[in-house]
């Protein structure tokens, strides 16, 4: 934990103190271990960043004299949207694009997606709240992904895709592309990444159809995660967001 998270809830009444008592008190005290005037970093969560003073300590608590001066990290110039992988990796992903600071993640169906995959536990808010936050905690960022569940993949392509991407480019993987991933630019721009073994040829079509473009990475077959950090590695984070 490289940063520890404020809540609006955190603070006392109207002052710029903060009262510390769940998991992230046991982090300070065991992991942590600061003494009593020592400078730790945090963040608001959705703002921004600082410092934060110990002023008192305790078992049950820790009081922190906070000052948020520092803007937050700057996001991603990429959103994803994703095959949804399986359940074994949704975890990783969601550390994954928290840690780059993606700004949108769109997971969604496809024919090598298997249903039962829609079924894992790990897609209910707070698994993904936390699994978020463990990303966001590593690269002391605030600000959290928002991820979007798409259970239909023709009607997102066909009704969703265009305002999703906006005026962005609007990428997609496949390895039979010609086009180099290497070609992609710094600029805000959607990637579709598909599940283990690809998109299969319809749904590469109607993307295409819509608004993608096909890129592969290369000539050997990628698992999905590894797919992901290549593309996120293509770019660098900007300064402003590309929410649309």
């Amino acid at each position: 934990m490289n940063i520890i998270h404020l809540n609006h809830q955190d603070f006392i009444g109207d002052s710029n103190e903060v009262i510390i008592r769940d998991y992230r008190l046991t982090h300070i005290l065991k992991i942590l271990k600061p003494t009593i005037g020592q400078s730790l970093h945090v963040g608001i969560l959705g703002g921004q960043c600082g410092k934060g003073i110990v002023i008192s300590m305790h078992p049950e608590a820790v009081v922190l004299r906070v000052s948020l001066t520092e803007p937050y990290p700057p996001r991603h110039t990429f959103d994803i949207i994703l095959a949804l992988p399986r359940p074994k990796m949704l975890r990783r992903i969601f550390r994954t694009v928290a840690e780059y600071g993606v700004n949108n993640l769109h997971l969604i169906n496809s024919a090598r997606v298997e249903k039962s995959y829609w079924q894992s536990p790990l897609l209910k808010p707070d698994k993904i709240h936390n699994a978020l936050l463990a990303g966001m905690e590593r690269s002391k960022d605030t600000i959290i992904t928002n991820v979007h569940l798409h259970k239909r993949f023709r009607p997102f392509i066909e009704d969703q895709l265009s305002s999703v991407c906006g005026s962005r480019n609007c990428w997609i993987t496949d390895i039979n592309a010609k086009e180099a991933a290497f070609a992609l630019s710094s600029k805000p721009a959607v990637v579709m990444i598909g599940p283990e073994g690809g998109f299969v040829p319809f749904e590469i079509e109607l993307a295409v159809s819509q608004t993608a473009q096909p890129i592969h990475l290369g000539t050997r077959t990628l698992s999905v995660d590894t797919a992901l950090t290549t593309v996120l590695a293509q770019s660098l984070p900007c300064t402003t967001s590309t929410n649309t």
